[in-house]
């Protein structure tokens, strides 16, 4: 019977590629341009790149740490640290990725579909205004796509983390980060351009808000995997040996290049074809504008192709993640093969996920709190419950296992040069942080302040 335990990364590559390709998903690439564009280009930039080094990397490390000193998921992994009155914590880091990856493969689908069409030679129907309103409230169609997505997840979890899930990311993040620098070269050589470049790399001080710091630190959880239980998972699987420090430093570095190029391959296009204006958030700006930005370049068919490929590779690294991690709890938790508990994890994912894909069709009138079935999952998980995770986690190390457990596990294999940077973070940053940001995203879903 496999277990988790028996269970690795070849080294430190197969750890930085299989977190880079969890990071790197449908947040980095439809999230990061808007909110960049909204909240004053450069100076979003800057902010990001600030918090990614402190917060994030604390985070980060954190939940590695713990990962890779229990050798467990999370729920055990609570448990062996101690963490009677944090337990919750545990729970909602082991239940938080069985939620969204029925819903991330929903729109998973939505991109096999578009990339169909590109392949097919198809792309002109993309750029009517109700093809994608049409598309995703038919009858069935979308469903089909999410089982097409969801098997393409399920093959490569299925033959286990050296064979499947690195052997995979270790191909598709080379592919992803030259793809977006081809796209992203070939935008900037539109007319008008070049001004959408200068918003977007020149920091403007003058359009600095605390929304800037709220947006920012949101954007920073969906691209750093940070409160899902994907990092303690992964963390489990890394080799004493390897040196944590260094690999969660390149971790750091694949992740804000690729947030990077997403908002190169998109305001600058954007920005030439109709201003900052309609760079609109979530599915309007990957499934309506950007079709209707390729389309009006020359050989916009066969970048639309390439950008729909990418975005196939950045949403298919992070569901994998999303369902190993899963799968991980279910195989410890219930004592049963990779296999077994790969089978239970696909159905889960069709039984939720079919109902979801047809939230905006023939299931449309179920709204709870008002929401499409998509938006109240997302909104229970990514709003309310990975920010309590990652809360529970920061309490954990301060109150219960102390800090210095996470630094000496940092220390076996890592000189912990940014320990002092750490320390500081996780005493006094980190959980105002993480209140603010809980907050905020709620007050935002309800329409309160606007993010």
């Amino acid at each position: 019977m496999e277990t988790n335990k028996k269970s690795s990364f070849s080294g430190r590559l197969g750890y930085v590629m299989a977190v880079a390709g969890s990071a790197v998903g449908l947040g980095n690439i439809w999230r990061f341009p808007y909110l960049a564009a909204k909240y004053g280009g450069g100076i979003f930039l800057l902010t990001y790149i600030i918090l990614a080094l402190t917060v994030g990397f604390a985070l980060l490390v954190s939940e590695t740490a713990l990962g890779r000193k229990t050798g467990n998921n999370p729920i055990k992994a609570y448990k062996m640290l101690g963490a009677k009155k944090l337990k919750i914590g545990g729970w909602l880091n082991s239940i938080i990725p069985m939620l969204i990856v029925p819903y991330y493969c929903v729109v998973g689908g939505w991109v096999c579909k578009y990339l169909f069409e590109y392949l097919r030679g198809s792309s002109h129907l993309l750029t009517q205004d109700t093809y994608f309103s049409n598309f995703i409230s038919s009858s069935m169609s979308p469903a089909f796509w999410l089982i097409i997505f969801a098997i393409l997840t399920f093959v490569v979890v299925i033959k286990g983390v050296e064979k499947g899930i690195e052997k995979v990311s270790k191909v598709l993040m080379p592919i992803l980060v030259i793809m977006a620098i081809f796209i992203s070269i070939y935008g900037l050589m539109t007319p008008g351009a070049i001004e959408g470049l200068k918003y977007y790399i020149i920091p403007d001080f003058s359009n600095f808000s605390i929304m800037t710091v709220i947006a920012a630190v949101g954007q920073m959880f969906y691209s750093l995997s940070i409160g899902m239980g994907i990092l303690f998972t992964y963390g489990s699987y890394m080799k004493k040996e390897v040196d944590m420090e260094k690999a969660i430093s390149q971790v750091e570095i694949m992740d804000t290049l690729i947030a990077f190029l997403a908002g190169l391959m998109i305001i600058p296009a954007v920005f030439a074809f109709s201003g900052k204006d309609s760079l609109n958030a979530g599915a309007s700006l990957m499934f309506i504008t950007m079709p209707k930005v390729f389309d009006s370049l020359q050989l916009g068919g066969f970048i639309g192709l390439v950008f729909f490929l990418l975005v196939l590779f950045a949403a298919l690294t992070s569901a994998i993640s999303l369902m190993e991690c899963s799968v991980a709890t279910l195989m410890e938790q219930l004592h049963i093969s990779r296999k077994k508990a790969a089978i239970l994890m696909i159905c889960e994912m069709l039984l939720l996920g079919i109902p979801i894909s047809l939230g905006y069709g023939v299931l449309g009138w179920i709204q709870p709190l008002g929401m499409t079935l998509l938006d109240f999952f997302d909104f229970v998980t990514n709003s309310c419950m990975m920010p309590i995770a990652a809360l529970s986690t920061v309490l954990l190390i301060i109150f219960v296992t102390k800090i210095s457990t996470v630094s000496d596990e940092v220390k076996i294999s890592s000189a912990f040069k940014r320990e002092k940077i750490y320390n500081f973070v996780m005493k006094y940053i980190c959980v105002p942080t993480l209140i603010i940001i809980l907050l905020s995203y709620i007050l935002s879903t309800f329409g309160i302040i606007t993010l």
